[in-house]
């Protein structure tokens, strides 16, 4: 079964990285404060939470950066990251 979260509706305004474990925890079932080792692998073995967020965060000018996306594995999920705040979570067990 494909399980797939997309938090582009989010009504709070979070951080990238905050956005991926709130994804990973609603398909885990989970408050996001759960998502930590050693139960969770911890966000920072896979990739960098502040390069994540300096990467979609505006620019020092006020604009907006351009369109991009980010894919990784986190806890047996992929995550995709776009530019334009989704957040997509996938169980890659199928």
């Amino acid at each position: 079964m494909l399980l797939s979260v997309d938090r582009s509706e989010a009504t709070d305004s979070q951080s990238p990285s905050f956005e991926v474990i709130a994804a990973v925890a609603e398909q885990e079932g989970v408050d996001p404060t759960d998502i930590e080792p050693p139960e969770y692998q911890a966000l920072y073995d896979v990739v960098n939470p502040e390069a994540l967020d300096s990467l979609f965060a505006p620019r020092q000018d006020g604009s907006d950066r351009l369109p991009g996306r980010v894919e990784f594995m986190f806890n047996g999920y992929q995550i995709v990251v776009e530019g334009e705040g989704d957040v997509i979570v996938q169980d890659s067990s199928v």
